[in-house]
């Protein structure tokens, strides 16, 4: 069908008739630009006088211009070597916010018996307080490596493996159904760049919250104005 814009910026690629929240039973979120305002990396960077140089990377990285995102994403935390975890600690209280209608949509869909899944490119210093702040079910990012209170400019490998790109993203998606006992169709993605596309391309409903081109084409919902639980207008 062709797109639908079924209010101001709200586009909707698919037939929904009668959807409502309560028919799924997982949400997945990415979360740098999708539940919080900011791209972690490129907000530490700053710390490292090389926010320009980071950010380059991580738009081309999004855009989908970057093939190998577990390479680009090395080549970003080698330059927040020396910084230090103060410095992070600062990019949480000060210049990270959850974006407009995040809470009010996690709780909705708690409410209507969802589990949430966040899984992020981004790292576990950040995604942990924001699990702990909206009562998140379950999560999976990046560790970055810390030594006398500085990044080391690497990444730490975790039990599960080393990176979290678009396709461990989709991995934990499918893992986490399988955990649940529930269908993939039965899931929602929510992001914005190129790699949560693998995901959303196994989820029942995938969702584009002002997000790169190419990730608003080929999602079945886009959000393009306002806030994120203006999916709700989609999922009664």
């Amino acid at each position: 069908m062709q797109p639908t814009e079924v209010s101001p910026g709200l586009v909707v690629n698919i037939a929904t008739p009668d959807l409502k929240l309560s028919d799924f039973k997982l949400i997945a979120f990415d979360m740098d630009s999708t539940l919080i305002n900011i791209e972690c990396v490129d907000e530490i960077a700053d710390a490292a006088g090389r926010k320009a140089e980071v950010a380059a990377i991580t738009e081309a990285a999004m855009r989908g211009e970057i093939t190998d995102y577990k390479d680009s994403l090395r080549q970003r935390v080698a330059l927040l070597k020396g910084v230090t975890v103060a410095s992070m600690d600062e990019v949480y209280h000060q210049r990270l916010r959850l974006n407009p209608g995040a809470a009010e949509l996690v709780r909705a869909c708690k409410a209507a018996g969802l589990k949430v899944l966040l899984v992020s490119g981004g790292f576990t210093f950040f995604t942990d307080r924001i699990r702990d702040e909206l009562g998140i079910d379950y999560t999976r990012s990046n560790l970055l490596g810390v030594e006398n209170g500085l990044l080391t400019g690497r990444m730490e490998d975790q039990p599960w493996g080393d990176i979290c790109d678009g396709d461990e993203k989709r991995r934990m998606l499918l893992e986490t159904c399988a955990l649940l006992g529930i269908n993939p169709l039965q899931a929602i993605a929510m992001g914005d760049g190129a790699n949560d596309l693998p995901m959303m391309g196994v989820a029942g409903l995938s969702v584009a919250y002002h997000a790169k081109p190419r990730v608003r084409e080929q999602a079945m919902v886009a959000i393009n104005k306002g806030g994120l639980d203006r999916l709700l207008e989609v999922l009664k």
